[in-house]
């Protein structure tokens, strides 16, 4: 009775909140109408049966910038413009959402280089290149298992979910602290995972540091570099709280998105047999050519595909981020305003929450071509794409975001794509099953649908070597 009584009074003190909240600052931004004050667009925003169907549409019909209704009547500013997505994203004046910080809190604490801040992320985003070394570790058959219950738990989306999402934009960090002790399901399995992470983190930091102590050769691994002692300025040295308190984050994070760029990547193999067929032949010659394994950044095809499938699937196609002071988004194009006033900036107060549409920005014609909601690898290798300021951190895509925020991963995660498709792709053949449509859908990650509405990929898979 007492959780239910606190969280009345949480879901009260955000209403009073919202409506308090400052006056809409984009008043003349055009965007389609909302159906509905209580839910606005999200519902086909986030909760459409295949992602896209609506934003593509609005995509069209009212250019690269946009407003949109949020939950309970809130300004939405939907932006995939080149230039304001590069200005947003690598801006003081933007900070992320307070719902996915207070997420990233309970899942990483507060020394997560996803949360932290100052002194503290400045020292976490010193060595990114050092997640190369990754290797794996038994972590144990209660941590995994709370993981998959996470991943589990986090893969789903409903009504609730937006509507809790909107409520939790307005709640004070405190309150977030508060009602993160709750003994829900959710909270219960994110504690767990978290304590038992810190606990594997320290046991294998304390072994590789009594190990260095007594002159003892340890393993090239991800832990190793960052205890490393051999780093010239040591005021770039991570203290070992630091790597302790990463080791959820060094295990859970990407790999959901990695792993489901690869299903897309196999799904528009299969779809695409004739490609499927010239990708084989250039890993078989590049296997070929030399010893060892292959030097995958020269395989252009492989690379092609690989830019092509994190363009047309993003793992996280959507980014909300909020102004922390006022200040004006330029725009690379400008647009007509409700008034019909040619504007080429928007001005925004703090408090407006600005959407970095990256699914969209990747569709854009005037960036991809006129086929850019179509699957083509080749657009890489001729040419085809729009050269100029980078926006994101790899070909010129918002997958991986850009900025102080960028993905520490991102290296990483496209050599796993590398290894992954020349090992499979070598030894396996790909089709389409009949009947058996596969969609992505928006489930916190975008996620391959199978018919049978669960998340899955069916393709009939034959052996070749």
């Amino acid at each position: 009775m007492i959780y239910i009584t606190a969280l009345t009074g949480l879901l009260v003190a955000a209403l009073y909140l919202i409506h308090r909240r400052p006056q809409n600052s984009i008043p003349n931004i055009m965007g389609p109408p909302s159906p509905s004050w209580l839910f606005g667009h999200m519902r086909q925003l986030l909760l459409a049966s295949r992602f896209g169907d609506y934003e593509f549409r609005w995509l069209k019909h009212y250019g690269a910038v946009y407003r949109l209704k949020g939950c309970f009547g809130q300004d939405r500013l939907m932006v995939a413009d080149p230039l304001a997505l590069q200005y947003i994203v690598n801006s003081p004046s933007f900070c992320r959402s307070p719902t996915k910080d207070n997420i990233a809190y309970l899942l990483f604490g507060e020394r997560s280089v996803i949360t932290a801040t100052g002194r503290v992320e400045y020292c976490l985003r010193i060595l990114p290149e050092s997640i190369m070394g990754v290797s794996t570790q038994d972590l144990g058959d209660e941590f995994v298992s709370n993981t998959i219950q996470i991943v589990k738990l986090s893969a789903c989306q409903s009504e609730g979910h937006v509507l809790a999402d909107a409520i939790g934009f307005h709640l004070p960090k405190w309150f977030w602290r508060t009602v993160m002790h709750l003994p829900t399901t959710t909270f219960n399995a994110a504690r767990t995972t978290r304590q038992l992470a810190k606990r594997i983190g320290g046991l294998i930091v304390r072994d590789k540091m009594d190990a260095a102590k007594q002159g003892l050769e340890i393993s090239d691994d991800l832990f190793s570099r960052l205890l490393n002692d051999e780093v010239p300025d040591k005021t770039k040295k991570l203290h070992e709280d630091d790597i302790i308190a990463h080791t959820a984050l060094i295990v859970i994070a990407g790999q959901e998105n990695t792993a489901n760029a690869l299903s897309f990547g196999f799904l528009e193999l299969a779809r695409h047999p004739d490609f499927q067929h010239k990708l084989r032949t250039e890993i078989y010659s590049f296997r070929g050519a030399g010893q060892g394994n292959p030097a995958y950044d020269n395989m252009p095809l492989l690379n092609a595909f690989i830019k092509e499938i994190l363009r047309l699937y993003p793992g996280l196609p959507l980014s909300d981020r909020v102004v922390a002071q006022d200040t004006v988004i330029p725009l690379m194009e400008s647009i007509t305003t409700t008034t019909g006033e040619r504007i080429s900036q928007i001005p925004v107060a703090k408090g407006q929450l600005v959407t970095v549409a990256i699914a969209s920005y990747q569709r854009l014609a005037s960036q991809w071509g006129e086929d850019a909601h179509e699957f083509n690898p080749y657009r890489w290798l001729k040419g085809d794409v729009h050269q100029g300021d980078a926006v994101g951190p790899y070909a010129n895509i918002l997958t991986f975001l850009g900025g102080p925020r960028t993905c520490l991963g991102w290296r990483f995660a496209i050599s796993e794509m590398q290894i992954i498709f020349c090992e499979v792709i070598g030894k396996f053949s790909f089709a389409e099953p009949d009947n058996d449509p596969v969609r992505p859908r928006f489930l916190t990650s975008l996620q391959p649908i199978a018919s049978t509405g669960g998340k899955g990929l069916p393709l009939s898979v034959t052996r070749i070597q």
